[in-house]
């Protein structure tokens, strides 16, 4: 069954979101590699984040829940538990909570490189959760002017709607989702502001000049790797998207588009 979304479907924003991240990279370079070569190469790099904060992903990206174990007291100042100190009762902590670990993570980019050089020519940069909330969206900021220091074109999708934009500008349009491309030493950013209900654009992706623009449909990406993955055994379409909570125009029109789907349920 093909989405029954235009464009992004929200509910791969949850727990799903890892597989379709890694997913969608490997769609790019398989789209991308027989247009590009000889002179460029695609490949997929891998690098790790430390998630120190990953509270706020528990139950949606990272499935391991803890429990919180409150202690019982009768009396929050004359607990049966309370230490005398001196004159004076010392209150036990009412509640305890486990440390929660850092949370390592993978994530996949995807890098076009001259086959010649092996030079890094274009990043193209899938957007994470982490990368999106410290403490991870400041050394992903600092990633984006390395990158543009060192003369690299850089692509970034952003295809979740909770976290905080690496890219901030006034002019910016509250939209769900957001393609920007920053080319090597350009002092503009060429913006695809992009709602829930609308399909993904063909990006041009830049490489070395005199060469051309690479077309990269995003859409057809994202909808091959839905079919292949058959990501709606996985989803539950009478449930509510994965938070955050849509606006009042998005929900009814997910509810209009999802009507039929869930009387067939």
């Amino acid at each position: 069954m093909p989405s029954p979304f235009p464009g992004v479907d929200p509910y791969l924003e949850g727990y799903l979101w890892v597989d379709v991240h890694n997913a969608l990279a490997s769609k790019i370079r398989q789209q991308l590699a027989p247009k590009i070569q000889p002179g460029y190469t695609v490949r997929l790099e891998v690098y790790l984040v430390q998630d120190t904060a990953p509270e706020s992903e528990i139950g949606i990206l990272y499935p391991d829940v803890d429990v919180l174990r409150q202690k019982s007291v009768s009396s929050p100042m004359r607990s049966p538990l309370s230490i005398e100190s001196g004159n004076l009762l010392v209150t036990p902590a009412p509640l305890t909570l486990p440390l929660m670990p850092p949370v390592e993570v993978r994530i996949t980019s995807v890098e076009i490189r001259d086959t010649a050089s092996n030079t890094l020519v274009t990043s193209i940069e899938i957007l994470s959760p982490v990368s999106k909330r410290e403490p991870g969206i400041t050394p992903y900021r600092q990633k984006r002017q390395r990158l543009y220091n060192a003369n690299v074109h850089l692509i970034e999708i952003d295809l979740l709607r909770h976290g905080t934009r690496p890219f901030a500008h006034p002019r910016l349009p509250p939209v769900a989702y957001l393609v920007t491309l920053t080319r090597a030493g350009a002092q503009e950013v060429e913006v695809w502001p992009i709602s829930l209900q609308e399909p993904l654009p063909i990006m041009p992706v830049p490489l070395r000049l005199p060469d051309a623009d690479a077309p990269l449909d995003l859409a057809a990406a994202l909808r091959d790797i839905y079919d292949e993955a058959f990501y709606y055994l996985s989803i539950d379409y009478r449930e509510l998207p994965p938070k955050p909570v849509l606006t009042a125009d998005d929900l009814a029109w997910v509810d209009a588009l999802l009507a039929p789907l869930r009387t067939e349920v």
